[in-house]
C-alpha cells in the first residue's frame, strides 16, 4: 500500500484520470473529492462490499420458474369477422386461430 501525506486543497492523481484532492480536514474525518470519468465506478467500500454480496447472493440463489401468463383472446379488428366464425355469406373468415 502506497501511503501519502496530503495537506488541505492538495490532490494525488492515478493513472492519469482519477484526481483524488482533500477538501478539508475536520477532526478525525477527512473529506474527499474524486473526480473520475463517468463510466468508473466510485463507491465508499462499505457499499462496494455491499453489492458484491448482494451480486454473489443473486448468482447463489435458485430461480424460481416465472409463472405463465393467462391468454386473452382479443376482439377483432372493426369491420372484421371474429375469427372461426362465418360471414354473412357462408364463407369461412380470413382470419384462423
Amino acid at each position: 500500500m502506497l501511503i501519502l501525506s496530503r495537506k488541505s486543497g492538495e490532490s494525488i492523481v492515478i493513472d492519469g484520470r482519477i484526481i483524488v484532492k482533500i477538501v478539508r480536514v475536520e477532526g478525525e474525518v477527512v473529506k474527499v473529492g474524486i473526480e473520475a470519468p463517468a463510466n468508473l465506478p466510485v463507491h465508499r467500500q462499505e457499499v462496494y462490499e455491499e453489492i458484491q454480496r448482494s451480486n454473489q447472493q443473486a448468482l447463489t440463489q435458485p430461480k424460481a420458474p416465472l409463472p405463465r401468463l393467462p391468454r386473452v383472446k382479443l376482439p377483432p379488428a372493426p369491420g372484421k369477422a371474429p375469427t372461426g366464425l362465418r360471414t354473412l355469406s357462408g364463407q369461412n373468415s380470413s382470419l384462423r386461430t
